[in-house]
């Protein structure tokens, strides 16, 4: 009785102790100096991930950011996106996937910190750069310089999120999670670009910031000129020559990008996880202290959010998290592996600057002693093109090419940038029990033209200033006289028409009747249509639908870039050779017949007479609108809409817009990639040959158990019968490692018990919540070789491996399986250096396996 008395006082004791040390950190206190951040004190190496409220959904985003948590992330960043919270002066929308206050509260829910990059300019690849159309048609302004009216209106949105944060005790000075904030966003080459202007506006900007008084410090990335108190920060591929421009100052790292954006018609980019973690090291080592992933999840651009132009609603960004908000193995599970190590180093790394020490023509150890026992070394081979041994504190170490290996004691070896010990999953799209159903169809009424809110001028005009970008689309119409004398109506020819355009895209109609299309590209917006033009005697109706694909998102002054079709607009052939109809009168009209009804939505669908029949005979004819039913499929799996058939549009799911969809197929070098040397986007790219973007993310949040509405409309023509909605899983997961391969656990279990089989390594098969291992495709202990997808058995092989496997992971979720010749038995290459490659099917637990589709 005695003793559990003592026990209760002293947990009592313990818990009113913590208790104690709880309430004196609530009020947290952020400050830095040139090593790293402070957070109470307390120099701290802070891992990062960026994760965009507005590109998922509110039901999404504990869940990604618990994985955040789990993949070993300290702090979530996201950018705030002024268009889509103040879409019209002095009216806020802070609901939905806007709900800014939501997320952040969220993000501390899970017990994370936040970098909140108010901008308001985001660059993002989001429309417009984040910043809201109507700026452009204030009297006077001149975005991003020293333009009073601009800098009135930043100030005013900046002082409005500062202050919604201050009253819910968001920042870290009153308790919330919020440690960092930004001000503007890459401005360094703007600056140079604008000169004593420019530095002005620079200077205005943090000043501005910093007297806000958020107790926390503010950043400037790409900002060599960032004034004090202000934090420069880099962002890039790699950045570990990067040095702030004050001595006491610590190297931030604001956007380490994980991959890179998409653009229609362009490929898919991929970034090898081994070099995303040689970079990430790479900057530790030389004394980075912040890193952020550029992005962590990158998510969609629903509605009309991309900009670009023509960027992808798809925002996957080969992130550690994919678009669905699945793990994309084996990057989700090597960084965390890689954050593991370096927070094993945390207390070296932040106590002292390394000593460099030489170990080869490319390679070095840079050691970090703390004074008080505590050591730690990156080893590192910068050579692209071979591996290599090196001797280090007098003892051997094998480097892969372009590598480096983490040492928390300055001995053991725990991660290997370029090992990769983790397994990789294979995902799919796979068909649902949802059909779609009642299929009706409505056209666009080229004929009615003008009959709706149309303005008169004499000329082109460009297209935002008339749009104000409430629609992507643009009516440019006039009429053309052709006397029945004409020499091509006799001959029976055809004239020729050419429209320039400042871009994106225009379909062309003469007298109703679609006669072609043209579209520029991001690289290169203006282009040029030429196509025949068949006119006939008398008047003659040109219409032309000048398309918007998001607008511009970086520039100097790209608020003056032009859109539209500001011609020349020629007719060829005729027999005053050529007409130019520029200057002639125009009539313009915003927008579609549909979208003015509103067909889009569960109440205003029933506003027009839709036609029954069949969308294989409709299907080819351009300005469609198509209406169809489905049920929410069964499973909690992520969903997509698959447009393969379709040419380009966009698409609605119960009135909300899932984004534009183009069937552009992507033109570029998809060569082999390896990991090795420096990267650029051009280096890995996917999807050759194949549309840029099929599939289109359907959130389960916006879909009710019976009689969803979908809403397609299609521009050029498509076979809407083909549209099915798709779940997105995992097909297959590899594991490959080695008997030696190093890991995090293995090194803390040593410390504890010095056994010798915790060096033993493991193979980890894990496959989606919800599925388990019905198969094991390939499975060898000894010598294979080749890749996921193609292994092959070696001249050394465990005869027993597949049915070791198959015993152990068949019916399992996951299951880990030791690399050693204890757990195969007999050894079967003695004195051989041997690996296990094993290959696994994954399958939904309760329900049969359908055959999946293609890759994204």
């Amino acid at each position: 009785m005695e003793t559990n008395s003592v026990s209760k006082l002293f947990i009592f004791f313990f818990f009113m102790s913590l208790m104690f040390l709880h309430s004196q950190l609530v009020h947290c206190g952020v400050t830095y100096d040139k090593k790293a951040l402070l957070i109470n004190g307390r120099r701290r190496i802070l891992i990062s991930g960026s994760i965009h409220y507005p590109r998922s959904t509110p039901d999404m985003w504990e869940d990604l950011i618990r994985k955040a948590k789990d993949g070993g992330l300290d702090v979530i960043d996201t950018y705030i996106f002024w268009n889509v919270h103040e879409p019209t002066p002095g009216h806020y929308n802070f609901e939905g996937r806007y709900d800014l206050v939501r997320f952040i509260k969220t993000v501390q829910k899970v017990g994370l910190y936040v970098h909140l990059r108010i901008g308001p300019y985001v660059c993002a690849e989001w429309n417009f750069g984040g910043l809201p159309v109507w700026l452009k048609f204030v009297p006077g302004i001149s975005f991003r310089t020293n333009n009073e009216p601009f800098k009135m209106a930043m100030q005013g949105f900046t002082q409005k999120i500062v202050q919604m944060m201050k009253s819910e005790n968001l920042f870290a000075s009153q308790g919330g999670p919020i440690i960092l904030s930004q001000i503007e966003n890459e401005y360094g080459p703007e600056s140079k670009g604008l000169g004593a202007s420019g530095h002005a506006y620079m200077n205005w900007a943090a000043k501005m910031a910093v007297g806000l008084d958020t107790g926390v410090p503010w950043v400037m990335c790409k900002e060599d000129d960032a004034p004090d108190p202000v934090i420069n920060a880099c962002n890039g591929f790699y950045c570990d020559a990067f040095s702030p421009n004050k001595p006491y100052k610590p190297k931030l790292w604001t956007e380490a990008w994980s991959g890179w954006f998409t653009e229609f018609g362009g490929t898919i980019h991929q970034r090898p996880v081994q070099d995303l973690a040689f970079a990430v090291a790479r900057f530790i080592q030389n004394g980075g202290s912040f890193v952020n992933y550029y992005m962590y999840h990158g998510g969609t651009n629903f509605g009309r959010t991309a900009g670009g132009p023509f960027i992808t609603t798809s925002y996957d960004y080969d992130a550690p998290i994919d678009e669905y908000g699945l793990l994309r193995q084996p990057k989700y599970g090597h960084l965390k592996e890689l954050h593991k190590a370096i927070k094993l180093c945390e207390h070296a790394l932040v106590s002292a600057d390394p000593t460099v020490i030489s170990l080869g023509s490319y390679q070095q150890a840079h050691v970090f002693s703390s004074g008080r026992g505590n050591c730690a070394a990156f080893i590192s081979n910068y050579n692209p093109k071979s591996s290599a041994r090196v001797i280090f504190n007098n003892v051997h170490y094998d480097l892969p090419a372009w590598s480096i290996s983490i040492l928390p004691d300055c001995r053991t070896v725990i991660f290997n940038t370029a090992r990769v010990g983790v397994h990789t999953s294979h995902m799919r799209m796979f068909p649902t029990n949802s059909k779609l159903h009642s299929w009706e169809t409505y056209g666009e009424e080229i004929s009615s033209l003008g009959n709706r809110g149309t303005m008169t001028a004499g000329g082109l005009l460009e297209q935002i200033n008339i749009t104000r970008d409430s629609s992507d689309y643009l009516w440019y119409m006039t009429s053309i006289n052709i006397d029945s004398s004409e020499s091509f109506l006799k001959r029976g020819q055809t004239p020729t028409i050419t429209v320039q355009s400042k871009g994106h895209a225009v379909h062309v109609f003469i007298n109703g009747q679609y006669s072609g299309s043209a579209y520029g590209t991001r690289e290169n917006r203006q282009f040029t249509y030429t196509g025949a033009a068949n006119l006939r005697a008398g008047t003659n109706r040109i219409s032309l639908l000048s398309v918007a694909v998001g607008l511009p998102n970086v520039g100097l002054h790209f608020e003056t870039w032009k859109t539209g079709i500001l011609g020349p607009v020629l007719l060829h052939g005729v027999d005053k050779r050529k007409r130019d109809l520029s200057w002639q009168k125009w009539s313009y009209q915003v927008g579609l017949k549909g979208e003015a009804m509103n067909l889009v939505s569960p109440n205003g669908v029933s506003s027009v007479e839709w036609v029954q029949g069949s969308l294989a005979v409709q299907g080819q004819q351009p300005l469609k609108w198509y209406k169809a039913y489905f049920d929410a499929p069964e499973g909690d799996e992520p969903l997509g809409l698959d447009l393969r058939s379709m040419g380009k549009g966009q698409a609605w799911i119960n009135g909300q817009s899932i984004g534009r969809y183009w069937m552009a197929y992507a033109k570029g070098d998809c060569n082999l990639c390896s990991y090795t040397g420096t990267y650029r986007s051009p280096k890995c790219q996917l999807g050759c040959g194949h549309p840029t973007q099929r599939w289109y993310h359907v959130p389960r949040s916006w879909l009710k158990r019976t009689q969803n509405l979908l809403i397609v409309f299609e521009e050029l023509g498509g076979d809407a019968s083909k549209i099915a909605l798709m779940k997105r899983a995992v097909k297959s997961v590899c594991a490959d490692a080695d008997e030696h391969h190093p890991t995090v656990e293995n090194w803390h279990n040593e410390s504890l018990s010095g056994s010798k089989k915790l060096h033993q390594a493991s193979v980890h098969l894990q496959c989606a919540p919800g599925q388990s291992i019905s198969k094991i495709e390939f499975a060898s202990f000894g010598t294979p070789s080749g890749t996921c997808g193609s292994f092959l058995k070696g001249t050394c092989h465990a005869p027993n491996s597949q049915a070791i496997l198959e015993k152990n992971c068949i019916g399992q979720e996951k299951c880990s399986i030791p690399v050693s010749n204890d757990y195969f038995g007999e050894d079967p290459c003695p004195n051989v250096l041997k690996r296990l490659s094993v290959e696994a099917v994954c399958s939904p637990s309760a329900t049969t396996t359908t055959e999946p589709d293609s890759t994204r």
